[in-house]
Parts: C-alpha cells; sequence; structure tokens
C-alpha cells in the first residue's frame, strides 16, 4: 500500500512547523494541473526541474573551473546537488519543508551561462550595449543579463514540456524562491519582483536556500582550490583566515589529501550547524504563526550568527583574492569573455548562423530581421538565450565551427 498524497499532506500538517510552507495551501500554478495520486505539488516541482534540459546542461557549466580541466571539480550541477542536500537537511532541522526548499534549491542555477559568472558578465554587457545603457553605471548590472532572472524565464518561457502554454506550471512559492534568491552573487532588480510580493520577505524555505547556496560554494571552492593547487595549506594568507585556523586545530594532524576532506567536512559542519542552531533561535524569538509571518517580519529568520557572518566574510575574501583572481581563472575569464562576444557578434552580424528552431525564434521575435538592418532587441535577447543555453564544451564547439576554417559547419 503506498502513501497517498492526502497522507503526505497530512502528514505536512501534523510534522511540519506552523510557519512551513505546506503543500495542500499552495497558491497555485498559473494554469490549472490534475493532482499527482501520490506526489504534493512541491514534489512535482522538484521533478519537473530535474527533468529539464537546462538542468541536464549544468553538468557542463563551470562553477569555478571549467569542465576540460579536470573531472574532480565542482560543476554547476555538482554544486546544485550539494546545496540541495545541505538545503533539505537545515529544513528538516527547523521543520520547514524539504521539497520546496529542495525545489528553489535544483532550480537555482538553471540560468547560469557557459563559463560561470565571466559569461554572465559578458552577456549583460553585450546586451546593455545593444539596449543603449551606460555599462559602466552600477545602476544597470545585470540588467542586460542576470543569471536568476533567465532562471525564472527558463521554467516560465523557454522550456516547453505541454501543449497549451510554455514553461514547467511551477508553484508560486518555487517561483517565489527562484526570483528572491539572494546572495552576494544573485540578487534582482525588483521589477522581476512584482508578481511575488515584491516588497515582503520570501518564505523559511527559500530563505534557506539563500544560505545553503552560500555556505556550499564557500566550503567547496576552498576544496576545488586546495586540490587544483591554486590555494595552499601553507599560505600565510589562508592561516590568517580564522574558520581555517578553527578546523586545522580541530583535525591536528598532517596535511594530505585525505586530511583534506576532513577539513572541508568539519568546515561544512560548522558552518550548518551555526545556522541551524542561530536560525532555530530568531525563529522562537519571532514566533512566526504562518508563512505570510514569515513574510512579513521585518528580517530574515534565517541567518548564521554575527561572529560567522564575519568569518564566513573573511574566508569570502581570501578566496576572491586568492582564486577567483588567481591568474590561471583570470586567464580563463578573459578567454571565455572573448569566446562569448565572438559568438554573439557573428550571430548578430548574420542571425542565418544560428540553428534552425533558434533561427525561427528571432524571426518570431522580430519579423523585420528577415529584410536586413539592424536586429530589434527582441532579436538581441533570443541570442543571448542561445548562447545562456550553452554548455562551456558546446560553446568552445560552436567557436570552432564559426571561426575555424578546417571545421566543418
Amino acid at each position: 500500500m503506498f502513501r497517498t498524497r492526502e497522507e503526505i499532506e497530512e502528514f505536512e500538517q501534523q510534522w511540519l512547523a506552523p510557519y512551513a510552507e505546506k503543500a495542500a495551501g499552495s497558491r497555485g500554478r498559473d494554469y490549472a494541473s490534475d493532482e499527482h495520486p501520490y506526489r504534493t505539488a512541491f514534489q512535482k516541482d522538484r521533478d519537473r526541474i530535474m527533468y529539464t534540459t537546462a538542468f541536464r546542461r549544468l553538468q557542463y557549466k563551470t562553477q569555478v573551473f571549467v569542465n576540460y580541466e579536470g573531472d574532480y571539480y565542482r560543476t554547476r550541477l555538482t554544486h546544485t546537488q550539494e546545496a540541495a542536500q545541505i538545503a533539505r537537511t537545515v529544513a528538516r532541522s527547523l521543520r520547514a519543508n524539504e521539497d520546496l526548499a529542495e525545489a528553489i534549491t535544483l532550480a537555482h542555477d538553471l540560468g547560469h551561462s557557459p563559463f560561470g559568472h565571466s559569461g554572465e558578465i559578458t552577456l549583460d554587457r553585450l546586451m546593455l550595449e545593444r539596449m543603449g545603457r551606460d555599462v559602466d553605471d552600477p545602476a544597470n548590472k545585470g540588467q542586460g543579463f542576470n543569471h536568476t532572472v533567465q532562471t525564472l524565464r527558463i521554467v516560465e518561457r523557454l522550456e516547453k514540456r505541454w501543449t497549451g502554454y510554455r514553461g514547467l506550471n511551477l508553484t508560486w512559492e518555487t517561483r517565489e524562491g527562484i526570483v528572491k534568491h539572494a546572495t552576494e552573487y544573485d540578487e534582482v532588480g525588483s521589477e522581476w519582483r512584482d508578481r511575488f510580493e515584491p516588497n515582503r520577505r520570501s518564505s523559511i524555505e527559500a530563505q534557506i536556500v539563500n544560505y545553503a547556496d552560500e555556505l556550499t560554494y564557500s566550503a567547496h571552492d576552498l576544496d576545488d582550490g586546495l586540490r587544483s593547487g591554486m590555494l595552499s595549506p601553507d599560505m600565510p594568507a589562508l592561516q590568517q583566515v580564522a574558520l581555517w585556523r578553527e578546523i586545522v586545530e580541530a583535525v591536528d594532524e598532517a596535511y594530505s589529501e585525505l586530511t583534506r576532506h576532513r577539513l572541508i567536512r568539519k568546515l561544512i559542519d560548522r558552518l550548518i550547524t551555526d545556522l541551524v542552531t542561530t536560525s532555530a533561535g530568531r525563529i522562537v524569538q519571532a514566533a512566526p504563526r504562518s508563512p505570510d509571518e514569515v513574510r512579513a517580519h521585518p528580517e530574515d529568520l534565517i541567518a548564521v550568527s554575527p561572529a560567522m557572518a564575519d568569518k564566513v566574510r573573511e574566508l569570502k575574501d581570501f578566496l576572491y583574492a586568492n582564486l577567483y583572481r588567481h591568474p590561471r581563472v583570470i586567464r580563463m575569464f578573459r578567454k571565455a569573455e572573448r569566446t562569448v562576444t565572438a559568438l554573439f557578434e557573428a550571430f548578430e552580424e548574420d542571425y542565418r548562423q544560428l540553428p534552425a528552431k533558434t533561427r525561427d525564434k528571432l524571426l518570431e521575435a522580430d519579423p523585420d530581421a528577415a529584410v536586413g538592418g539592424p536586429l530589434a532587441l527582441p532579436a538581441y535577447r533570443v541570442i543571448a538565450d542561445y548562447i545562456a543555453g550553452m554548455t562551456d564544451r558546446f560553446a568552445l564547439q560552436e567557436y570552432q565551427r564559426l571561426f575555424d576554417p578546417s571545421e566543418r559547419a
């Protein structure tokens, strides 16, 4: 005898905290959808996200290291999986909805372009130039291309799995968690939040995802930096990082590959334990009685302690100076910039080089393109969508096909 959806929903009512989102109380989908006999609405969201083309492509999209640098480094897919595991752990500990937290986490990076943030920055610049915006104005950052906005466009427009409508037809709560995803590299402008109560906070589950994402990449980027040799455990700058000193003291053994694994486990455990205990205290103090009271609260309820926030800031500053600005990473940034720019300008110069389906989308968005002349902004958006959907590997192959005379088209 399997457990029915109604039984799962009843379990949520009994077990989850009053402030947690319940699948039975979802605000629903844009298009009517039949209920599943043994999956809740948030479980369906999770599954729909996992079966998208965009999700599979994350396997070959850069986190910090381009995939051809080695099979051991994190990709966007493995980062997403690790963040989802942490989000579920935190949600379970705080009696929040694990399925919703997982769905938001699995979706949060779908809109990333190839070559990580370097590809995103380049696409943003290219689109801002075509929009006539000042590229150097900080207020315009992300207005041309932003991976969080692109994620929402993917789940609402670009992926097509059903007749009658575009997108995945996800619940309001999952899409709210996507558009309100807010970390140092992710927050989007208010115009994309208008349909999701822009002046209110996100659900407790979405707040959990924000920290799961941020703490995950801080830990695994340190791990990958050490594995690659770009970072060394003997670096004076690393030895000044309080979190590193604390975990080295806790492990207390000569450094080796096995020790590195232990150190990173210890770091993740320290980060997540602080997050859970601090958040639990904030929730008890605020005593929210519903998800709406979480959204109405003057500040986020999910947070690390002030002392831990300072230590994480110190770790992130170290990574920025010593890993993200390492000569090898900078060289890859410049290669990515040249590759993405060349692809964009080639398609801009002659859209007929695009594959047939993408070419049809461009002409649908800008019919005047067929008679020549400059492209309209909707046509540029189609080009940006096409490039953003590429994996690192495909982008490099497309570059060769376009510019290497010896390559067959």
